[in-house]
């Protein structure tokens, strides 16, 4: 699995890049298929200090896009993570569906 992290108009440090890799990583138990991980962070207003998060996960067949924004980028990662895994567990769930019939 292939983790990009892009930030924008900023530099992210080490620690929330660390944050981020760990709960992409979790990812694994919910598909073990994950081609690439695309991660963008971004301010959506900076007067307002809300921290977007948006992450591209692209397995064989499908790409998957989750976004969330919030006060933090950790909860923005935490809630997009949630998320992929919801969606990521329904694809799955499509494929073993397909396979039986």
């Amino acid at each position: 699995m292939n983790i990009k992290i892009t930030s924008r108009k900023f530099k992210a440090k080490d620690s929330l890049k660390d944050y981020i890799k760990s709960e992409i990583k979790s990812l694994e138990k919910y598909s073990d298929q994950i081609l690439d991980v695309k991660v963008v962070l971004s301010y959506t207003h900076p007067q307002d200090s809300i921290k977007t998060a948006e992450v591209v996960v692209q397995i064989p067949g499908k790409t998957v896009i989750v976004e969330h924004s919030s006060e933090e980028f950790e909860k923005s990662i935490s809630a997009v993570v949630s998320k992929l895994g919801r969606q990521l567990r329904k694809v799955k769930t499509k494929v073993i569906s397909r396979k039986r019939t």
